[in-house]
Order: C-alpha cells, then structure tokens, then sequence
C-alpha cells in the first residue's frame, strides 16, 4: 500500500478530502474481495459502492478544499439526476468519514495502513465469520 501520502500523521489543518477520500477508495479496493465471497446477494451493496467510489475518484481529481467539502457534495447530490437517494446516502456517509477523519488521529493511521481488518484474514470461513 503506498503511504506516501501520510495522511496518519497530517494534522487538521493539513488534511485535504482528496487525500482522506483516496485512502477510503483503497479501503473499498480491499474490502471488495471479501464482499464477493459472501453468500447472500450482495448487488444492492455493488451499486451503493459504485456510487461512492465515483465520490470519492470525484473528490480525488477535483480536490476540493476542506472548507468547500461539503459544498462540494452538495453540489454533486443536486447534479446526480435519477440517483439521487442513492448519491446523497453515499455523500453523506463520506461527509462523516471526513468529519471521522478530522476528528480521530487512530482513523487516520488506520486509513495510512490500508484500513486492516481481522476478518480479511482467510479460514476456513474466508474471513467471513467475525466470531473468528
């Protein structure tokens, strides 16, 4: 994972979205493998995934400035057309991860490390099982 960003160690002042929303995009590129495995259906969570990764690529190319994020989202929610219960879901969940962000030092470093997680690990479950 590349940590060259830091974003464990900015503090509030330094911290942009685009940083804190490209580590959240490496968290989902992790976690996506253990979704896939699972037994029920998991379409409905693809689709509110891919509404949130394109947020977060969003906030990632456009760098938005801290003081405009949620401006910024706003502005994203009202332009989704058709999509717009799912986009302002997303939006709002990525506003809190960000406000998380600002406010916890231990999620950021969580974010810095790739976002591990103790039922990624396979067994005979696959990981899935988080009674271990």
């Amino acid at each position: 994972m590349d940590n060259d960003f830091g974003v464990g160690h900015l503090t509030h002042a330094e911290l942009r979205p685009a940083l804190v929303c490209r580590q959240l995009l490496q968290a989902i590129d992790s976690s996506e493998g253990r979704r896939k495995r699972r037994k029920r259906n998991t379409t409905p969570d693809a689709l509110g995934m891919e509404v949130k990764r394109d947020l977060l690529e969003a906030a990632v190319t456009d760098d938005p400035d801290p003081d405009d994020f949620e401006t910024w989202l706003f502005t994203r929610v009202q332009a989704s057309g058709a999509q717009v219960g799912a986009t302002r879901a997303m939006a709002l969940q990525i506003w809190d991860e960000w406000q998380f962000a600002l406010a916890s030092g231990g999620f950021r470093e969580w974010l810095a490390a790739g976002a591990p997680s103790d039922d990624s690990r396979p067994g005979t479950d696959m990981g899935l099982d988080p009674r271990g």
